[in-house]
């Protein structure tokens, strides 16, 4: 079952997908994505087959990850481990079509039913959201994510402060005490308003605070931490084991949040899983991109016992409306009931891509890239 072609499609509205085909005619798919920086990650990506992967045995996942990885004398980072994730996507995706069983079977079997998922709501610029949270409960969500802010100075006014803990107190209120409601800071505020907002927040009963610092200050969680029972939540922007295990070792976090598209794909995120378990720590893995993504996401929801809640970058309650379905053959596979999906039981990572929509879509000009915002006086601030 050799490697014999691989094809990159990128498609709106920020996606890169991967179509990797053996000498036996299976196919798999995978999602390598940097949002914003797709055509870089194209270029890993197409490097990492032209000078290794063509050719080799498509079920020895493990060893060509270790090969892409350890293959290099420089390691790690988004760009190439994100262009590793997608090829392990899509490795998966065809071992599970080879055996005729979805990826999580092969990973050991499930151990839950279905798996809990949730939404963002508000925006980049979050402010009147309560009504928001009231239909996304409607719609059968248990739990919600919200963004604390957008703007926030280095320190802050009282003002700001009092208007984030307010918009979380609404929100609160709408949709009362049986619905859980993450909060993103989204590494947009300082250590010293951080410290202060947990602790404003304490009342809240929050699920979790994602992202309190950039992850570079991760050495500031304990800190934060100790202002707060808050769970506090981060990972996005972490890409391997190896970023992780400070952060485990220190017991500065309870909920890991590695990206299936960023942290290496199902082989490494299920091994950032497992270890994060070994600390009582959970896993929520991020994914805020598309439906090779979640699906992916869902096979590892499905075989790690710490698995706490998953996101999601679409819209799964407005397929006819959403462009990530057009990209599916069949969209029911992310029904949501009860705040829950149902695994999938289609062999691979359990969905049928429509490939004349991608071919089409793919021959749009996309330059998707985040708006770059500045603080008061002119100087430039975290998005």
């Amino acid at each position: 079952m050799k490697i014999v072609n691989y094809e990159l499609y990128e498609v709106p509205p920020r996606w890169l997908f991967l179509e990797v085909t053996t000498s036996d005619g299976l196919v798999g798919w995978g999602e390598p994505i940097v949002e914003g920086r797709a055509s870089t990650v194209r270029e890993a990506v197409e490097d990492i087959f032209e000078n290794y992967l063509l050719g080799k045995d498509a079920s020895r996942i493990e060893d060509h990850w270790q090969a892409m990885y350890r293959g290099g004398f420089y390691r790690g980072g988004p760009i190439l481990m994100s262009a590793i994730a997608g090829i392990d996507q899509a490795l998966w995706d065809i071992k599970g079509k080879r055996h005729g069983l979805p990826v999580y079977e092969l990973l050991g079997g499930p151990c839950r039913d279905r798996v809990r998922v949730f939404q963002w709501i508000g925006g980049d610029r979050p402010e009147n959201i309560a009504e928001e949270a009231e239909q996304l409960v409607d719609t059968g969500y248990t739990v919600l994510k919200m963004d604390a802010a957008g703007l926030v100075d280095f320190i802050d006014t009282p003002s700001t402060v009092n208007r984030i803990v307010d918009r979380v107190a609404g929100v609160r209120e709408a949709v009362g005490d049986t619905v859980d409601i993450c909060l993103d800071f989204r590494g947009r505020i300082s250590k010293a308003m951080s410290k202060r907002l947990v602790a404003k927040l304490e009342p809240y009963d929050l699920m979790f605070v994602e992202e309190p610092v950039l992850p570079e200050h991760n050495d500031s969680l304990s800190a934060i931490g100790n202002h707060t029972t808050t769970p506090l939540a981060t990972g996005e922007r972490m890409y391997s084991r190896w970023d992780f295990k400070p952060l485990l070792e220190e017991g500065a976090v309870d909920v890991v949040q590695p990206n299936l598209s960023h942290a290496g794909g199902i082989t490494e995120v299920k091994k950032i899983a497992d270890m994060a378990a070994a600390y009582d720590v959970a896993v929520a893995p991020n994914c805020p991109v598309g439906p090779i993504t979640l699906a992916s996401s869902i096979q590892i929801a499905m075989s790690v016992q710490n698995f706490l809640v998953l996101d999601h970058g679409f819209d799964i309650q407005m397929s006819s409306k959403d462009m990530a379905y057009k990209y599916l053959s069949d969209a029911s596979v992310f029904d949501l009931e009860d705040g829950y999906i149902e695994p999938p039981d289609e062999p691979g990572i359990g969905i049928a891509i429509d490939e004349e929509t991608i071919r089409a879509q793919s021959d749009k000009e996309i330059s998707w890239h985040n708006m770059i915002w500045r603080h008061a006086d002119g100087s430039i601030a975290d998005w």
